[in-house]
């Protein structure tokens, strides 16, 4: 199975750390984010990996080259203007294949063990919700006790942002911008979304403060995703 990781976003949050470095490439614990995500993936064994770019996108792929280094084989989706999640997944589709793929959003941190995805998702998509974090305690989608994933009920989880998706999602789509989300809930609502709860480690690196976090997390002695060991960070907060 391949893998994209997500690297398009302006990442206006984190301004002014973002005004000349590329949100992914922000290093924390003498690490860019996107090199955590590389080596979790690796350590997986998904080693063709995908990479979708827009704000100051050379920078990403003068950092990460072809992959080689990592064991991986980089291929990249540059779209100059950043068409949002749903967009740059469709953008990148001829270099993902046909085949079921798994997308990782690029400004998370997780332990999580990429390996026990499914290769064939039992619908259009298998998502990964975490716990809701401070930042967003209304979460987004609700597991059900038979896996399926819907957009009603309470007892909501969040979208953590990793998912297996079949390119079936995207049928009748055009070229272009446009959100993952509406696509995701048309597909729960005909009971084609599967998911599962993680528990483990997950952070939403989205404004100074959180990576600073997760600087101090990392640093104070948590092994990082290329290791036999991983840290538990709850949403967030240790």
């Amino acid at each position: 199975m391949k893998a994209m990781i997500l690297a398009a976003g302006r990442g206006e949050r984190m301004r002014p750390l973002t005004d000349h470095t590329p949100k992914p490439l922000l290093r924390v614990a003498g690490r860019s984010l996107i090199e955590y995500h590389i080596l979790g993936l690796v350590q997986a064994g998904f080693c063709e990996l995908v990479i979708n770019h827009a704000h100051l996108g050379d920078q990403i792929e003068q950092a990460l080259g072809d992959g080689s280094r990592y064991g991986a084989q980089i291929r990249y989706s540059a779209e100059g203007e950043a068409l949002e999640t749903g967009g740059g997944i469709f953008r990148a589709l001829p270099l993902l294949g046909p085949a079921p793929f798994l997308v990782v959003n690029g400004d998370i941190w997780t332990d999580f063990p990429y390996a026990g995805l499914p290769a064939e998702p039992a619908g259009l998509a298998h998502l990964v919700l975490v716990d809701n974090p401070p930042q967003h305690p209304a979460g987004d989608f609700v597991l059900g006790e038979t896996g399926r994933v819907s957009d009603s009920g309470t007892s909501r989880l969040t979208f953590s942002g990793i998912g297996v998706y079949r390119t079936e999602l995207f049928a009748g789509h055009v070229p272009g911008k446009f959100p993952l989300a509406p696509l995701l809930r048309d597909a729960m609502a005909q009971g084609q979304v599967s998911g599962e709860h993680y528990r483990g480690g997950w952070v939403d690196v989205g404004t100074p403060q959180r990576l600073a976090e997760l600087e101090r997390h990392l640093a104070g002695g948590a092994t990082p995703p290329d290791d036999a060991m991983a840290p538990v960070m709850r949403n967030g907060s240790t």
